[in-house]
């Protein structure tokens, strides 16, 4: 990642110099990354900059919802597994996070499709974009899947890879040099010159959701058929949510990432097998799809 420039590195210093009073409650390991940009990608960043709630805050929410007499029957914790496990999930609500990130354009319009946050992102019809590009490392540089019509198969050897790599430096370059001419000597719109900058180049916005949708997020972008760039920033921002909210990330580890959903058939199918009956793809009533999934999460040590 690279350095802050000097106005950036003033505002992150002066950011980090305030210290406030307040009655609301705070979390010390959230307050400890406040401001503090986490690396992501080769000149991105995700950092915190304000939050609201905790654990507790989800507590009391359920608690109004559902009456005292819960008080005495759950501690924090474990109403907390409860509300995730079987999805009462309005009291997470009550949590939100405050989030600037900087990342390339093309992870940015992935990002941006979940339509579930507050979002105001850099403009370049009023400033002028800066000449930072993304440029992924060799190793992250892969022929497109044979199978998947979304992802990567078979990573390219190292001249290949370099080849790529000087490909889209030059023409990223090129690109802005292009940019700069249209403002500087064709004296051409920024809102109009903008158009000739690719989506590899970086933007940043502010990004504020609750922890509900949040989470939605995160189950998403840091599954591991995610795309690369784009879990780079679900993890930075999962590592944040954890120090935030560890009863709620806990639970979310457990019911979410770590679970499997049964549909009504492959229940069936389950139950058959708990009976005794001997159950294969053809008698199952799957589809081959279904079937394959479920024998990955019941029996992985099964080739299917």
């Amino acid at each position: 990642m690279s350095q802050p420039r000097g106005e950036e590195l003033a505002e992150l210093q002066a950011q980090l110099s305030e210290r406030f009073t307040t009655r609301r409650p705070t979390v010390a390991a959230l307050e400890e990354r406040l401001f503090h940009p986490m690396p992501c990608l080769d000149h991105g960043f995700v950092r915190v900059v304000d939050y609201m709630g905790d654990d507790n805050a989800v507590v009391q929410a359920a608690r109004v919802s559902y009456g005292k007499g819960t008080r005495t029957a759950n501690d924090d914790r474990g109403l907390i597994r409860y509300l995730m496990r079987h999805r009462h999930t309005t009291p997470l609500e009550m949590c939100e996070l405050k989030l600037h990130v900087k990342l390339p354009i093309f992870v940015a319009r992935q990002w941006i499709r979940h339509r579930t946050a507050n979002v105001n992102e850099y403009s370049a019809r009023y400033s002028i974009m800066d000449r930072e590009f993304y440029l992924p490392r060799p190793e992250d540089l892969a022929r497109q899947s044979s199978n998947n019509k979304q992802g990567r198969g078979e990573v390219l050897d190292a001249d290949a890879a370099a080849e790529v790599l000087r490909l889209l430096r030059r023409d990223q370059e090129q690109s802005y040099d292009t940019y700069e001419k249209l403002i500087d000597e064709a004296g051409l719109a920024r809102e109009l010159a903008r158009m000739n900058l690719s989506v590899g180049y970086y933007t940043q916005w502010y990004w504020k959701v609750d922890l509900h949708n949040l989470l939605h997020f995160l189950a998403l972008r840091i599954d591991p058929h995610a795309q690369y760039e784009i879990r780079v920033y679900g993890e930075a921002i999962a590592s944040a949510v954890k120090a935030w909210v560890p009863h709620c990330w806990e639970a979310f580890e457990d019911y979410r990432l770590g679970a499997f959903t049964l549909s009504g058939p492959m229940l069936k199918v389950v139950r058959r097998m708990l009976a005794g009956e001997p159950v294969d793809a053809a008698s199952s009533g799957l589809s081959k799809r279904e079937w394959v999934e479920l024998m990955a999460a019941v029996r992985p040590e099964v080739e299917t």
